[in-house]
């Protein structure tokens, strides 16, 4: 594997570049030093970069070091704070008009810092159906519920009495087992069901019947309360991209815009 050289040439236009580190060793720091450079070096905006985290904290905390870094790199090129031989010795190490270049760059882009989309995944995608309007299929008054656990124990309770109640032997299907399988399937709902044909007497027809139903039941009554999950929000956008006639205005503008994305084991 080879050793990313944060000081090296940028990656190129169009590539794609993984990361690899474990917690605490400076994902966030290497990706505000990325974005300094990009904003001074090439003259990409802030309002044609997407920086996507995992959670609010993370995205708060990711937000001030990468305004920090840029603060720290006008700092360096006006005068008022030493180089080093790091990040902002890079930056300083070219000629006077080079130098007011990229300062008057990195000044613009603290002037239009808002215009940065640093944001968790599910906010940026969340962004992303309202911008879409009808395409998105998400209506402006749902609210997002973070644990749909207590409707799902709902739906279990009936769903089991209704396939279950009237039966003379014990079920196939124990009710421990069904809130087991109505998790497995609420929390991963891009798994397939399978098999896709069984016999619906036998116990993976059953079992699959009753998945099936649930899902069908959840979304019903998500719509009917007016709710959305974490999960909807990822699937309604991959939905909604899909679509042929969707033409979505992301946070990550057209050509030549970045995409980055950091978690606590692989910022990309």
């Amino acid at each position: 594997m080879d050793r990313f050289d944060l000081l090296g040439p940028l990656p190129r236009d169009g590539s794609t570049t993984v990361l690899e580190a474990s917690a605490g060793t400076g994902k966030t720091f290497a990706l505000a030093a990325l974005v300094t450079r990009y904003l001074a070096e090439t003259g990409i905006t802030l309002d044609e970069m997407l920086l996507i985290t995992f959670n609010r904290n993370a995205s708060r905390e990711l937000r001030e070091r990468v305004r920090g870094q840029i603060v720290e790199a006008v700092a360096a090129l006006e005068g008022r704070m030493p180089a080093g031989a790091d990040l902002l010795g890079q930056l300083t190490r070219d000629d006077g008009d080079e130098r007011l270049v990229r300062r008057a760059r990195l000044r613009d882009a603290l002037a239009n810092f808002d215009a940065a989309t640093i944001a968790t995944t599910h906010e940026f995608c969340g962004r992303v159906l309202k911008s879409l309007g009808v395409a998105g299929d998400t209506a402006a008054d749902v609210k997002l519920q973070e644990n749909l656990d207590d409707l799902v124990t709902e739906i279990v309770d009936d769903l089991y009495l209704a396939h279950f109640g009237s039966a003379e032997n014990d079920p196939v299907l124990s009710y421990q087992q069904a809130r087991e399988l109505a998790h497995c399937v609420v929390n991963d709902p891009c798994a397939q069901l399978r098999p896709q044909d069984p016999d619906p007497e036998s116990e993976a027809g059953i079992r699959l019947r009753f998945a099936a139903d649930v899902t069908r039941e959840l979304d019903h009554r998500k719509r009917r309360l007016r709710i959305l999950s974490y999960n909807d929000l990822l699937t309604g956008l991959a939905k909604a991209l899909e679509a042929q006639d969707s033409r979505p205005a992301t946070g990550c503008g057209g050509a030549g815009a970045l995409c980055w994305s950091t978690s606590s084991r692989t910022p990309t």
